[in-house]
């Protein structure tokens, strides 16, 4: 889900859960299969299809409030030199 000065804040994906699909993306690839086959035998031996979404919450915080940086949104921000130990 776009928005108009945000950007994305929602987005979602669906994972390729055929065999053949993953196998000749990867050989396309150049990868070598060996480092993925357990991988690829999941999806061999009866994985089923998987989806999801995931919302950026600080941006939607963003939207509601009209706000410019997004740090500002982020409740606990993280930055350089501000940890003391």
């Amino acid at each position: 889900m776009l928005v108009p000065g945000v950007g994305e804040i929602v987005g979602g994906s669906q994972r390729e859960d055929d065999y053949d699909k993953l196998l000749k993306r990867a050989t396309g690839m150049g990868i070598k299969i060996e480092s993925i086959q357990w991988y690829l035998d999941l999806r061999r031996y009866g994985y089923h299809s998987s989806a999801g979404f995931g919302l950026g919450f600080e941006r939607l915080i963003m939207y509601i409030l009209d706000v410019e940086n997004i740090r500002d949104t982020i409740p606990f921000p993280r930055s350089n030199g501000s940890l003391k130990y």
